[in-house]
């Protein structure tokens, strides 16, 4: 089996699809578990020199396989340590109440996630508030008023067993 590296140029920027080789992944296993790393750390991790580490990791990041690189906050230390799912049914499946209900949907405050599924519900909300008192004030305040909603279905998470930005490469 060949892996072919990921290259810019002509290519699309979209290489969702581009088989990626053995260091590339290294890289990107290595990345996940610290973006902080530095890039004379990351070379010797995956048995590169600096120069060429460097230059696979910008070309990565012109592919857009990696996105971006960000601090993981600890949500209980700064008063967000109440998780939230929410279920959103709206009233109608038309393309103008899922555009509306999407650009204020991402106006809610403390909204981590929010993702258009199928089934009953139509989307679901992740919400991270300080406490129960917080969040009845943001579910009086802007959930209720999120265009073409039904009905809001809300579940307390009691305890996160798994919480990762990470996923195999």
């Amino acid at each position: 089996m060949s892996a072919t590296k990921v290259r810019t140029g002509s290519q699309p920027s979209d290489q969702s699809g581009a088989e990626l080789d053995r260091v590339d992944r290294a890289i990107l296993r290595q990345l996940q578990r610290d973006a902080s790393i530095s890039n004379v750390a990351l070379a010797a991790k995956v048995n590169l020199s600096a120069p060429a580490c460097l230059r696979r990791v910008e070309r990565l990041k012109q592919a857009r396989l990696i996105r971006g690189t960000v601090a993981l906050l600890d949500p209980k230390k700064l008063n967000a340590g109440m998780l939230m799912i929410i279920g959103v049914v709206l009233d109608r499946s038309t393309p103008e109440s899922f555009a509306a209900f999407e650009k204020a949907a991402q106006k809610v405050s403390g909204c981590m996630e929010c993702h258009i599924v199928t089934g009953e519900i139509d989307c679901f909300m992740l919400v991270r508030t300080r406490d129960s008192e917080s969040f009845n004030r943001l579910h009086a305040e802007q959930l209720l008023y999120l265009p073409g909603v039904r009905q809001v279905r809300t579940f307390m998470v009691l305890k996160e067993i798994l919480s990762t930005t990470s996923f195999p490469i």
